[in-house]
């Protein structure tokens, strides 16, 4: 079976708020931008739709007026250069209104200027022919050096531009409004072909002759006005102009003129090719002329006046209807930027709202839980665990998913705080029937040490009740790593020397501890069987950890933070790291499951953080001068007591089997020998103490026989005999003597009534499952 390949994650923005931002940013961005281009550009045809009609009206309808003004003195020119003696004030009238005209449409200079190109260029050649229109009056009123028909040319050239730029004006942005000025730009073609047709014959009549090249040219005119009326004017009219136009052709005027115009073609057969005569129709075509002219005029003006208001009227629509667009789109924009920046905000708070839930579950109910559980109290799981409602969508599975994980997280929570507890209190129950029979076990020792006398019987008992009392330590351990406290208590302060005498006997090598101290101080019964154990712990990780037979120093004094005792051996050490990791584990109280997940078994720094804690003692380990390592404990003030208890009364509960003191009657050699074989069993009576005195009124322990401790290698080799009497060479049979008059004497200090100073109490059981000290860890060094 192949193996599946898991599927890759995509990579993903920053955060859910910030997909949520840009999900709403976009489509709000891309609105804004249509809103603002389509606003623009409607606007913009409005504007430029008003800016052309405003041109159109000031020089279009200028332009059309100087046209039409222009084509009335090319009909006078041309009658005054055919017959130049009659009278000119008709053509003198006629020039001063072209003057005005074209003056009205030169003064528009600053419009034509702002004008598009292909608009400001007609215009700018209109006005620039205007200019030269001076010269040709001259050469119609004295001609010199050009003719009658190139005079007329200059004035057609002139017109012709003018009706070019209004057709370019005509093309404006709105299509309907194109299509509209197209007729009427035809209509002018139309009304300018006919005043050309009536200059050639105005310029013929007086003779009643026309050559040939005038004739072609009346021809082309009259062709081409007749098409441009019957195929492009007609069919396009519309509305107004159209019934106008109509009443223009069915006139008979109109037919009068068409009549004249067949006349004339029809002549050029007649005359043989030799010229053309023209027939006698003159009065009869000028008096159509004129009418159809003056027709034309109306119509061309009256449209022109209706075109460009229907073209402000348009520019002006459209400018509303920009900006009736723009404002619902700006409102669609904003209800939508709204509408999506309130979905953002609604899903972002929800999705806070659950990562605030998520951390609080994290980092305050599920402690307070623990918290609660470790102190032994009933957790409900539904009370621990209020359920979160966002809904039935999908964020709301999301807190429904939620809701399912943080009620199984406490649920284990709570299961696993049962079973630890459930653990513990197998640990304990087995601890206290293990105590129990330690005790037993001390108990039969302390009878059997009372009724043997002999030295190597009492060796060997002396060795049980040794290891019996470690022992009982390590049971210890079992009861406080339960959570619960031993049986031990003292009713009285104990003095400092016995407390640590006491701890020292509790120790497998007590032989190699060396106790200093002049401070004669006592401690507060609640605290006396936690420091004994607390030290004891110390010392017997100061004599694994260090080779043998090197001395473990504990030395005791005040300072100014309370009653500070030093623990210090001479072994390898620890590193920098090992000792910042030991003090911090040793400044709080620990919990059952560092015991459990640790990865070295430290049951030592568990016991002496739990006791330490326990009584507001500080434990700091360090390294030695020595190389080995020194562990600082110190006991503040509110412990120790400075005066001496008024009275010595046994208490209900006593902690250590302590030995019980010579009477001063012993004999120097028994007291020697006795102190030399009891090694193995009365520990702290043979540890090398100097106290300032005797603690508590005792009489002093009996004092060790110097080197009888240590290793051969070590003695020195002329060791002078002791004051004591001991001889220098200690045998078996000498030590078993000596023994058992030690043994004789504190019988009968016990039986006569000397004050006992521990009673000892039948503890529960506790487990032994330490009961070597090489079962400890190095790093139990403390």
């Amino acid at each position: 079976m192949s193996r599946r390949t898991p599927t890759p994650i995509r990579r993903r923005l920053g955060s859910i708020r910030l997909s949520l931002i840009l999900l709403a940013l976009v489509p709000s961005v891309t609105l804004a931008a249509v809103w603002a281009v389509t606003t623009t550009q409607m606007f913009s045809e409005g504007l430029r739709l008003r800016a052309q009609t405003e041109l159109s009206r000031s020089t279009g309808a200028m332009g059309t007026e100087a046209a039409l003004a222009l084509q009335r003195e090319r009909q006078l020119s041309a009658a005054w250069l055919a017959s130049p003696h009659g009278s000119r004030a008709a053509l003198d009238a006629q020039r001063r209104a072209t003057d005005a005209a074209v003056a009205q449409l030169t003064g528009q200079a600053d419009a034509i200027k702002r004008a598009p190109s292909r608009i400001k260029d007609p215009m700018y050649s209109v006005v620039a022919s205007v200019g030269s229109l001076e010269y040709y009056r001259d050469q119609v009123d004295r001609p010199t050096d050009i003719t009658a028909q190139q005079a007329l040319d200059q004035y057609t050239a002139i017109i012709g531009r003018q009706i070019q730029a209004f057709q370019e004006l005509s093309q404006v942005d709105d299509g309907d409004l194109t299509s509209q000025a197209g007729p009427l730009v035809a209509l002018e073609n139309a009304a300018e072909l006919a005043s050309q047709e009536d200059a050639e014959l105005t310029l013929a009549w007086p003779s009643r002759h026309m050559d040939d090249a005038s004739w072609e040219q009346f021809m082309q005119l009259v062709h081409a006005r007749r098409w441009l009326v019957q195929d492009q004017i007609v069919p396009s009219l519309q509305g107004s102009m159209k019934t106008q136009a109509e009443r223009i052709l069915q006139s008979p005027e109109w037919a009068s003129l068409r009549d004249v115009e067949d006349q004339v073609l029809a002549a050029r057969a007649a005359s043989g090719g030799r010229g053309v005569a023209l027939p006698d129709a003159r009065q009869r075509w000028s008096t159509a002329m004129n009418t159809l002219a003056d027709r034309y005029a109306a119509l061309i003006r009256q449209q022109t006046a209706q075109l460009l208001d229907r073209s402000a009227a348009t520019a002006h629509g459209l400018l509303v209807k920009a900006g009736s667009l723009s404002a619902g789109g700006l409102a669609a924009l904003l209800v939508c930027v709204g509408m999506s920046w309130r979905i953002t905000r609604s899903l972002s708070r929800r999705l806070r709202g659950l990562r605030l839930a998520t951390l609080s579950l994290a980092q305050e109910r599920l402690p307070d839980v623990v918290a609660r559980l470790e102190r032994g109290e009933k957790v409900d799981v539904e009370s621990a665990t209020p359920p979160l409602d966002y809904g039935h969508d999908e964020l709301g599975q999301v807190a429904q998913a939620f809701n399912t994980a943080q009620r199984t997280a406490v649920h284990t929570a709570v299961e696993l705080a049962e079973t630890r507890r459930g653990f513990q209190k197998v640990i304990l129950g087995i601890a206290r029937q293990s105590q129990n029979l330690v005790n037993l076990q001390l108990s039969k020792l302390d009878a059997l040490e009372r009724q043997h006398q002999d030295p190597d019987v009492l060796k060997g008992l002396y060795e049980l009740d040794s290891t019996a009392s470690q022992l009982r330590r390590y049971e210890e351990n079992l009861v406080i790593i339960s959570g619960e406290q031993p049986r031990r208590s003292w009713t009285e302060p104990v003095a400092l020397i016995d407390i640590v005498r006491s701890a020292v006997g509790e120790v497998a090598e007590y032989q190699r501890v060396e106790v200093h101290t002049d401070e004669d101080v006592y401690l507060s019964p609640p605290a006396v069987a936690d420091l004994i154990h607390l030290l004891a712990e110390l010392i017997d990780n100061a004599t694994a950890y260090s080779p043998a037979p090197s001395p473990v120093q504990v030395r005791a004094a005040l300072v100014a933070k309370g009653l500070a005792i030093e623990i210090e051996d001479r072994g390898l050490g620890l590193s920098e790291e090992d000792y910042a990791q030991l003090n911090a584990q040793l400044a709080v109280a620990p919990q059952f499951d560092v015991v459990a997940l640790a990865d070295d078994l430290r049951l030592g720094m568990f016991v002496i953080a739990r006791l330490a804690t326990r009584h507001g003692i500080a434990v700091t380990l360090r390294p030695s001068p020595y190389g080995g390592t020194t562990a600082i404990v110190l006991v503040p003030h509110d412990i120790v007591v400075r005066e001496a208890p008024g009275s010595t009364e046994a208490p209900d509960h006593a902690p250590v089997r302590e030995p019980r003191p010579a009477r001063p009657a012993r004999t120097a050699e028994t007291a020697a020998a006795a102190d030399a074989h009891r090694e193995p069993t009365r520990r702290e009576a043979a540890v090398h103490t100097h106290p300032a005195g005797s603690a508590g009124g005792l009489p002093p322990l009996p004092r060790r026989v110097p080197q009888t401790s240590l290793a051969a290698e070590l003695l020195e080799e002329a060791a002078p005999a002791e004051a004591h009497g001991v001889l220098d060479e200690f045998t078996a049979e000498r030590a078993a003597s000596s023994l058992a008059g030690f043994q004789r004497g504190t019988l009968r200090a016990r039986d006569e009534g000397a004050p006992a100073q521990y009673d000892q109490e039948e503890p529960a059981a506790a487990d032994a499952s330490e009961a070597a000290p090489t079962s400890t860890p190095l790093a139990d060094r403390s």
